[in-house]
């Protein structure tokens, strides 16, 4: 039988989890677990060998069925590279920490520049800023430098540099004062025009 269960490393264990994890033989097997697991997302190379290793596959049977699988394109870490840092970016992810996950997918360090390298620069500030300007408006009620932590420190997770995101706070405040000032200078002349209406229906 091709496959079987696996006995846990201090002997079997009635109703254990490692006694219900079936063994991968064959590369027919190893076949048809890679494709459910290409089925259910995209996989790269380094993950689809953790999950055969898990399950007790042959490095040889492994490796074999993961060079066909590349072979008819179905495994390719340079596509699957571009289409997560696509993906991924509009959840305003910066491009470290996009580089970040993909290598700890298993993708190389060159295949995940040259997938870092199809983002615009200018627009990794654009993405921070509009994260900030979405999280801005929560922030008034603090003291201004209460605001500049907790906003630095929203880029700061999602893995943007502490310049960067310093900069970015900065421009939003100031831009936030500026519109404020505007705002005030506005009702000061809607009171003054107010008066005047109010003298003239006298």
């Amino acid at each position: 039988m091709s496959i079987g269960s696996r006995p846990s490393a201090g002997g079997p264990h009635a109703g254990s989890s490692a006694d219900d994890v079936p063994t991968v033989v064959t590369y027919d097997d190893a076949r048809e677990l890679c494709l459910k697991q290409l089925a259910s997302s995209p996989k790269s190379r380094a993950q689809l060998e953790t999950v055969l290793k898990r399950r007790g596959t042959d490095p040889e049977v492994a490796a074999a069925v993961l060079d066909r699988l590349e072979d008819v394109r179905l495994v390719d870490d340079t596509a699957y590279a571009e289409s997560y840092v696509t993906t991924r970016r509009a959840s305003t992810m910066s491009r470290r920490a996009l580089g970040h996950e993909l290598r700890s997918k298993g993708v190389a360090g060159s295949v995940v520049e040259e997938a870092l390298d199809t983002l615009d620069p200018e627009a990794e500030i654009g993405t921070a800023r509009a994260l900030v300007a979405r999280k801005l408006p929560s922030t008034r009620s603090l003291p201004l430098d209460a605001r500049v932590r907790r906003l630095v420190g929203v880029l700061a997770r999602k893995g943007y540099s502490g310049g960067l995101a310093l900069r970015v706070v900065r421009e939003a405040l100031a831009t936030e004062a500026e519109l404020d000032a505007l705002e005030r200078a506005m009702l000061d002349d809607l009171d003054v025009d107010l008066s005047d209406a109010a003298r003239l229906g006298e």
